[in-house]
């Protein structure tokens, strides 16, 4: 429920009463003696009303209001006015104030008037949200490309978490796209405007590891030539995100631990103690508790970073996805290179379907980028080396993924086009282990 208001009145004693009044009735109340004051400490997207003196040293109230419909046209503002000022407030009505009170005003008048404004707020802020809500899934649907349910639950979870203020542990594959799902967690979510850091911990010496996290001061060792601000430092307000994070040492790990229980931190070569605010995504292929299990990580840690977990599906587990971000990663290299890419052939479609995609999501764009670039870039798909009869199960599950990713999960027309009988067509599905679900649209 919105219940705050921001009094701005340079009478103390008017500020006093107000207060009491407002408190008695629950309301969360900020006073200032100043505009200015009011507008430095208001927020983006206020949840609630602003209540304001029209005649005050510095900024008037109406210049007050002139600064809080350019920042936010929908946030109610009151305004209170002696005798004389009436005409002038009936006129700022006009230019947008919510309401205006002519002193003395009894507690019930006030009262109403901002129960009303708080109402109309609170109906603007729902607004927002939800458009804010289908902006951010149309955004987010435009970077995680895929119609399969696995990248739709991501999405969801994305969207989620990213608003949360906790730290998240992405597991998946090489390649499988774990800094793009680390990237979103950061910009759909309020630290959007603070830097993302990414580190890869297994690219950087042990040796150089604490200096890269921590920083230094000058001539906090041999080469330290000057102060160097870390990458925890650096990410302050915002999000570190620790690929391959199981490659991080043990003594670093410690000192991890204790930045997120305590959020502060010390630069190599000196003894203050900075304190840092920021959100921590880390992504990890094996899994963390059964490298702690091994004695290669630190079981505590790994429960700090696993507040909550996502899980990225390989390739091979949303085939149907391949056709999108095979097109996807055609047209944009396509665009680099300045090349047009034709089409793909149904031969080519089933090629990419067969393959296992070991490289998943980073492999499918390579492909993709040699085909544009007209290299001779063997097709992936059935291996040669099978047995005929194997060869024969591999493309006829390559001719069913390619149906069914065509016509969307449609089982009437891939029964047509396949001139399969129902019963053999199910029979098929499941000996290759494919459902139609796989293969629905969005």
């Amino acid at each position: 429920m919105l219940n705050s208001v921001m009094v701005v009145d340079d009478e103390s004693s008017i500020r006093s009463a107000v207060e009491q009044w407002l408190s008695l009735s629950g309301f969360d109340v900020q006073l200032f003696s100043r505009a200015e004051e009011c507008l430095a400490a208001l927020p983006r997207h206020f949840p609630g009303v602003i209540l304001s003196d029209v005649r005050m040293p510095g900024l008037s109230g109406l210049e007050l209001l002139a600064e809080v419909q350019r920042r936010d046209a929908d946030l109610p503002v009151i305004l209170l006015t002696g005798h004389g000022d009436v005409p002038m407030a009936v006129e700022a009505m006009r230019d947008g104030a919510y309401d205006f009170l002519e002193k003395p005003f009894s507690p019930e008048t006030l009262l109403g008037s901002l129960r009303r404004a708080l109402d109309k707020r609170r109906l603007v802020l729902e607004n927002r949200a939800l458009h804010e809500q289908a902006d951010n899934r149309a955004r987010l649907d435009a970077t995680l490309l895929g119609v399969s349910r696995g990248l739709q639950t991501l999405r969801r979870q994305v969207l989620d978490l990213a608003t949360l203020p906790v730290n998240v542990l992405i597991r998946g594959e090489t390649g499988s796209g774990k800094e793009l799902v680390a990237r979103c967690l950061h910009d759909f979510g309020p630290r959007a405007d603070k830097p993302f850091v990414a580190l890869n911990c297994a690219a950087i010496p042990e040796q150089l590891f604490e200096a890269e996290l921590f920083g230094h001061e000058s001539g906090a060792f041999t080469g330290a030539s000057g102060k160097r601000i870390g990458k925890l430092e650096y990410a302050d307000g915002g999000t570190l995100f620790l690929d391959e994070i199981e490659s991080m040492p043990l003594a670093q790990q410690v000192k991890l631990l204790r930045v997120l229980q305590e959020q502060k931190l010390e630069r190599l070569g000196s003894n203050q103690s900075i304190r840092v605010d920021l959100r921590i995504v880390a992504a990890t292929k094996p899994d963390l508790l059964d490298e702690a299990r091994a004695g290669r990580f630190r079981e505590d840690l790994a429960y700090r970073l696993n507040v909550a977990e996502l899980r990225l599906p390989p390739l091979r587990e949303r085939r149907e996805d391949i056709p999108l971000l095979f097109e996807a990663f055609a047209h944009s290299a396509a665009e680099r290179l300045g090349r047009t890419f034709p089409p793909l052939s149904g031969a080519q479609l089933s090629h990419l379907l067969g393959h296992d995609w070991p490289g998943n999501v980073r492999e499918l764009a390579n492909v993709a980028e040699r085909q544009v670039l007209g290299l001779d870039e063997p097709a992936p798909g059935i291996d040669p080396g099978q047995s005929l009869a194997a060869q024969q199960e591999a493309f006829e599950a390559q001719c069913l993924r390619a149906a069914l990713t065509r016509h969307k999960g449609d089982v009437k027309a891939v029964l047509e086009e396949l001139q399969l009988p129902r019963r053999t067509f199910n029979e098929k599905m499941q000996r290759h282990g494919l459902s139609r679900e796989m293969f629905l649209a969005e």
